[in-house]
């Protein structure tokens, strides 16, 4: 056997493993060991459809081998720009136009207010057009509104940079993560801590605010296809530390599982260190962070 990190450590890490064929011929393979015997190991494979599912070698025909890191969930794996498209089901009306690879958003009040994620040019890659051109288009698709002129860029970005010179600079507040769980993973946490307190559901077929005890605790979560977006999740001041913003999350998320959702996200700002703590211990992980850039 040749020489390898590998044994019974390994069961349930991620492994590449180099091992031989019957003609001789050496081959690999990438996966989770599930198993470590006496005289042979076995890995769920992951790869493409034909090379998936477990595999069992002999321990005698082990080259080599080592534990990887974890593979990238597919969450993980999205662009931004994706990722933020969904925020567009939280409007019920919401006006886009393409600016080259960018996208021009108006939406109505929200909770009382114009927010910048329905009222901002997305812009999340290259234009894909002249820099002055985009510049000069944003503020005129805003002062048509009568709104101001805001980008939504990706904090530190190259975009953001770009911009710079063309009279855009940051808001100073509001830089927000995009955070993104497993549905089925954070509701499972969610549950284990949650206080048991009366719950009230109203629904839509495609939105549910939560009301929990008396209306001291509130959100709302909206289906965009198989995701879950979660907004407005607030808790009165005097009842606070009690563990109703967890229980308000669990039962969002429980709605939304019901109706087939298997990813939640939510925006959550970047100085709000209690909720991202929150959020964080339920599962919850920063894809990116956004920046709200402005026209001087």
């Amino acid at each position: 056997m040749g020489r390898h990190t590998l044994g019974p450590h390994v069961v349930g890490q991620r492994v590449v493993v180099r091992h031989l064929l019957a003609d001789g011929r050496a081959s690999d393979v990438l996966g989770v060991c599930t198993s470590w015997g006496a005289d042979a190991l076995t890995i769920d494979r992951d790869g493409p459809p034909d090379r998936v599912g477990p595999v069992t070698i002999a321990l005698a025909d082990v080259v080599t081998g080592k534990p990887v890191p974890p593979r990238a969930s597919v969450r993980s794996r999205i662009g931004a720009r994706q990722v933020e498209e969904h925020v567009g089901a939280l409007w019920s009306s919401l006006e886009t136009e393409p600016l080259g690879d960018w996208l021009l958003r108006a939406s109505p009040p929200h909770g009382g207010r114009l927010r910048r994620r329905g009222n901002s040019a997305l812009a999340m890659d290259a234009p894909g057009i002249g820099w002055a051109d985009v510049a000069f288009r944003v503020r005129e698709f805003y002062a048509a509104r009568e709104q101001t002129a805001y980008v939504q860029v990706q904090r530190g970005s190259h975009i953001e940079q770009a911009l710079a010179p063309l009279g855009f600079s940051s808001t100073g507040d509001g830089d927000a993560h995009a955070q993104l769980a497993s549905v089925a993973r954070a509701l499972r946490s969610l549950r284990s801590v949650a206080p048991d307190v009366t719950a009230e559901v109203d629904e839509t077929t495609t939105a549910a605010a939560a009301t929990l005890d008396g209306g001291t605790a509130t959100g709302r979560g909206v289906l965009s296809g198989d995701w879950l977006l979660v907004e407005g999740l607030e808790v009165e001041s005097a009842h606070r530390r009690r563990g109703l913003a967890t229980a308000v999350l669990a039962e969002l998320l429980d709605w939304g599982a019901s109706r087939g959702a298997t990813t939640a996200m939510l925006h959550v700002e970047t100085a709000n260190v209690g909720a991202i703590a929150l959020y964080e211990r339920h599962g919850f992980v920063t894809h990116h962070t956004n920046r709200y850039l402005t026209g001087r």
